[in-house]
């Protein structure tokens, strides 16, 4: 929390360049999800969201979206930015059982995941898991390793698909890099979309 928070508060947030690279594409993948839901849209949990830069994208679709970030600035930026459906809570993603959030059809990770370490990813997916619906969609986007990992954080699909057991992976399809700066469109991003299989 302490070097996100502090990155906000010095204006250093280069991780909201996703939103030219990934905002395009997240459209059609949350068009995607809905229309295959037979009930239509349903719970969305955009997870790290920030100031939220995409969690609106899954409210203007029909989701009943709630946005979550350990940063109080972050989470205060994005409700003052709105729109008034959308809710926005302070909590942890490594500990999302107990910020009360219920249970969700849809949760969307970008560029949250990549970031936390072994243990910590293994907490969110337990956190994710616990407040799936039965047969809920994952959605994340993440950077793979690269050499330019000290500038750049990233994950590699074993990793992923290593801390959310009982989650099969569906897709794992390249992420547009249009509007991403050096180094970060070396690192070649993908979106992966998982389906919740455990009872």
């Amino acid at each position: 929390m302490t070097k996100y928070a502090w990155m906000y508060r010095l204006g250093f947030t280069p991780w909201e360049r996703y939103g030219a690279g990934g905002g395009a594409q997240l459209g059609g993948l949350l068009d995607r999800e809905g229309a295959e839901r037979s009930a239509g849209p349903g719970r969305a949990l955009d997870i790290g969201c920030g100031r939220g830069q995409f969690t609106p994208e899954l409210a203007r679709r029909g989701w009943e979206a709630v946005g979550v970030d350990i940063v109080p600035e972050a989470i205060e930026a994005a409700r003052r930015k709105g729109p008034a459906e959308v809710t926005y809570t302070v909590g942890d993603v490594t500990d999302l059982e107990s910020a009360g959030l219920g249970s969700f059809d849809l949760f969307l990770d970008i560029g949250c995941f990549q970031g936390l370490d072994t243990g910590q990813r293994a907490a969110e997916g337990r956190g994710v898991t616990a407040l799936a619906a039965p047969g809920a969609v994952l959605l994340i986007l993440a950077f793979g390793p690269s050499k330019y990992q000290r500038l750049v954080e990233g994950v590699s699909q074993a990793e992923i698909e290593a801390a959310f057991p009982g989650w099969e992976l569906i897709t794992a399809e390249d992420a547009d890099t249009a509007g991403l700066g050096w180094p970060m469109n070396r690192t070649s991003p993908k979106w992966y979309r998982f389906r919740h299989t455990a009872g």
